[in-house]
């Protein structure tokens, strides 16, 4: 019933797929870029782009020591001018085969504590208050793994005319970890959070509203945005009170409401893998020692508990950064949202990325992949992604609108014109992949190394530029104004989304809504599929939302 693993990275990615900057001089101090922060002067570059840019700032203190596992702490000033010219390591995380092309073995513990930094981009000639709507980007990864650096704001800054920063912060069992222990060692409110990434996010965010004006950014007008996890982070930060006021709009790029109580996170889940590790010296162990544990320990107790197939805990309803009850029950109450425009919305094929290298699902000689059956690899990925969109943009914009909340807008994207290279149709396998329309939202289509001269190519351009053209517009729009653009209507009972595709304008808008109920007598009517194979499919789906059991138990026999 396990058949399908469709939310874990395929192996065979290795050395094909990794998002990640293109290769660049070095970059070289520039006087005009040279600023006056909280933590005192520093410089950056102008790049080849013509952007302005500040690598690896500092927006918080190192969480390191007796820091580990509490709130973040503010930033040290700067001993002298800071040159901010080279991107600072990514914080803790194990590798996997995205990471193999840049040589990096799969399974590794990777990266530095010390990683509480942001990479800024301005347009041209920008100076100090000019009064530029702020986009923070927050990137994806499962909340276990990414890095700022993988993500080019240049050309959405220069296109836009907005300030373009990208956040790293705390990531897996750094970032969420639920312990007595540490709750009573809180020496602040904060310090007794399980969502220690979150209040990273926040950290950033008070940053900016402190430092974004020496950009040229104006503070009254910032926009969170982010993708998968990145996407979970924006919808977490949408329901944390701690956060409220220090942002004033959010774009949710497929992802997620999902959240654990705090009793599952400590008992159930992997976080509970430390203590049964013993690696604390025993379950009693204190605040101290627990922080005092050197970080390989913690990295192995954990890699051992995702390799007998536990989920890492994420977005806990600690009371403290996320309430209790979670991100779906705050949308559901009036005011348990930051009142803020939201646009939300998920990408056609979600599912195809993890899909793509599938053996399971496709043959593969060399570097040529094609699909082993094409029907049935369109079907094992249609269901998983229509539930993403059903739970992230439908059920979402619903309750927010239940709840008072009409400032909401949907999309879906639907670009799938990717190139094909003899056997390798890159339009079929990937299609409007989970990941894809960070690209066009960038307008920078250097994302998935090897992939990119087949995947964006001449032949699709043209239609690349109006759907790049479109997103753009509306995120830039939301930014400066508080809504996209008037030809995006908002969300509405019947369903109104957004479908960005190579179309006139570069989208057009759509209704329906996608439910799991209706999703699941799909799959059980579907002729593409054997009885195995749906049940295969719905066991995938259920192992990660085992509360829609009701829905595919009403339909499906397995």
């Amino acid at each position: 019933m396990r058949l399908f693993k469709f939310f874990a990275v395929p192996a065979a990615l290795a050395g094909l797929v990794a998002c990640g900057q293109t290769d660049e001089a070095p970059p070289v101090v520039d006087d005009t870029t040279t600023r006056t922060i909280s933590q005192g002067e520093l410089v950056g570059f102008t790049n080849a782009a013509g952007a302005q840019v500040w690598r690896a700032v500092p927006y918080a203190a190192a969480p390191v020591g007796d820091l580990r596992w509490r709130a973040p702490r503010p930033a040290e000033a700067f001993e002298t001018r800071f040159e901010a010219l080279e991107f600072g390591p990514r914080c803790p995380q194990i590798t996997n085969a995205l990471d193999e092309g840049e040589g990096l073995e799969a399974g590794q513990i990777i990266g530095n504590e010390d990683c509480l930094t942001l990479d800024i981009y301005a347009p041209p000639d920008t100076q100090p208050g000019d009064d530029l709507p702020v986009m923070l980007w927050i990137h994806g990864g499962a909340n276990t793994w990414g890095r700022s650096s993988a993500y080019d704001g240049s050309q959405l800054a220069i296109d836009r005319d907005v300030i373009v920063i990208a956040m790293q912060y705390r990531l897996g069992p750094l970032g969420w970890f639920a312990h007595p222990a540490i709750r009573s060692d809180a020496e602040t409110s904060e310090d007794a959070a399980a969502n220690f990434a979150v209040l990273d996010m926040i950290a950033a965010l008070e940053w900016v509203q402190a430092n974004g004006e020496a950009f040229g950014g104006d503070t009254s007008r910032v926009t969170i945005f982010g993708e998968s996890a990145g996407g979970h982070n924006v919808a977490a930060l949408l329901a944390s009170a701690p956060a409220r006021g220090l942002f004033h709009a959010a774009v949710i790029q497929s992802g997620s409401t999902r959240t654990v109580t705090l009793e599952e996170a400590e008992q159930t889940a992997p976080n509970s893998a430390i203590d049964r590790a013993n690696v604390f010296a025993g379950p009693d162990a204190d605040a101290a020692t627990i922080r005092s544990t050197p970080l390989n320990t913690v990295y192995e107790a954990y890699r051992a508990a995702l390799a007998e197939g536990s989920n890492l805990p994420r977005m806990i309803e600690d009371g403290v950064a996320i309430p209790e009850g979670g991100i779906l029950a705050a949308a559901l109450t009036p005011e348990g949202f930051a009142p803020v425009p939201v646009i939300t919305g998920a990408n056609l094929d979600e599912m195809k990325l993890y899909g793509l290298l599938n053996p399971l699902l496709v043959n593969r000689i060399g570097p040529f992949i094609w699909a082993k059956d094409r029907d049935v690899y369109d079907a094992v990925s249609e269901y998983p992604s229509r539930l993403w969109r059903a739970l992230a943009v439908d059920e979402l914009a619903i309750a927010l609108n239940a709840a008072g909340h009409d400032q909401v807008w949907a999309y879906r994207f639907d670009w799938d014109e990717g190139g094909s290279f003899l056997v390798t149709d890159l339009a079929h396998l990937m299609g409007a992949a989970h990941s894809m329309e960070i690209p066009f939202v960038f307008n920078h289509f250097e994302f998935y190394g090897q992939l990119d001269p087949i995947l964006f190519n001449g032949s699709n351009a043209a239609g690349r530029a109006d759907v790049a053209g479109a997103m753009g517009r509306h995120w830039a729009s939301l930014a400066a104004t508080g809504r996209p653009g008037a030809d995006w209507a908002a969300w509405s009972e019947a369903g109104s989304l957004m479908r960005f595709d190579t179309v006139e304008g570069g989208g057009e808008m759509m209704s329906g809504v996608e439910t799991p109920a209706q999703i699941a007598a799909d799959l059980a009517s579907d002729d593409r599929l054997t009885d195995d194979l749906k049940c295969a499919v719905a066991a995938s789906i259920l192992s990660r939302d085992p509360q829609l059991r009701p829905d595919f138990d009403a339909v499906l026999t397995c």
